[in-house]
């Protein structure tokens, strides 16, 4: 019971790790329609930046700050002069945000080295818990308890705020939106910065998890970033926490059962919701 537990514990940190990608991705497709494969190049960039800060400052809270900003910049950067010339060409998107995703790589190797950089443990956060004999690792729970909170902060704006409402409504239809008066190419840029923020959040917060941080994690954890939202369903905030606990969950268990599957299941995974449900699980009026 306990080994269940603790895997269930470590499977929901890093499938909220994931949602932190995953949501900023679907979040950036399902209302801006923008397929964004440098996604992880922003996720890989927030981890360098906030854990650099981190070093430098010895505040992790400066280095979660430093991250969220750097992912605004470079959404606001990428949004301007990268995404706005090619809206509506899903081909030309692809292209040009894979070379921004290896450029983006390969800048981290200039600025901090090719090297890994290790990435410690807040003092406060360091250490664990135990209940009748179950051990609770601090970090861990901090980082679902930031997922949820994410999760639930998206999904409130979205669903009950003004800026919310005009997000949705130039979804369906960016010309009323515009006759109203409403500039929906600042808030469509907004979104992008958002989306952006997110992405380098959960770089900042998988530092302390893994202990190091690398520039070639941007590309890895974008690959279960879009197979988070394939499985949870294009544009869906709700399909992407799910799947991506499905995904941490999953993987969790594997490699402590059966290790030779762990890397496969998340593939299988993704191909069974292709073959019995291509919309997703949860394909709910694109949120």
């Amino acid at each position: 019971m306990d080994v269940l537990i603790n895997l269930s514990i470590n499977g929901l940190a890093t499938g909220m790790l994931i949602f932190l990608l995953a949501a900023g991705l679907t979040l950036i497709f399902g209302l801006m329609d923008v397929l964004n494969f440098a996604h992880g190049g922003l996720f890989a960039w927030g981890a360098y930046a906030g854990i650099w800060s981190y070093t430098m400052t010895g505040s992790f809270l400066m280095g979660i700050i430093c991250a969220l900003l750097a992912g605004l910049l470079l959404g606001l950067l990428m949004e301007k002069f990268i995404i706005k010339p090619v809206y509506g060409n899903h081909i030309q998107q692809i292209l040009i945000t894979l070379g921004v995703m290896i450029v983006l790589s390969e800048m981290l190797k200039v600025v901090w080295g090719p090297n890994q950089l290790s990435a410690k443990t807040p003092s406060y956060l360091a250490g664990s818990w135990e209940f009748g004999g179950v051990i609770m690792i601090k970090y861990r729970l901090f980082i679902i308890v930031i997922g949820f909170l994410v999760f639930f902060t998206v999904y409130y704006i979205l669903k009950k705020t003004k800026i919310g409402l005009i997000v949705r409504a130039g979804v369906m239809n960016k010309e009323m939106v515009q006759a109203l008066g409403i500039n929906i190419k600042k808030i469509f840029m907004l979104v992008f910065m958002v989306g952006s923020s997110m992405a380098a959040l959960g770089g900042v917060l998988l530092g302390p998890y893994s202990g190091v941080i690398y520039a070639e994690m941007g590309m890895e954890f974008a690959i279960l970033a879009f197979i988070v939202v394939v499985i949870g369903g294009m544009g869906s905030i709700k399909g992407s926490l799910f799947a991506a606990i499905l995904v941490g969950l999953s993987g969790a268990f594997m490699a402590y059962y059966v290790p030779d599957l762990s890397l496969a299941v998340n593939m299988l995974l993704m191909a069974v919701v292709l073959i019995f449900r291509p919309q997703g699980l949860s394909q709910i009026n694109g949120l």
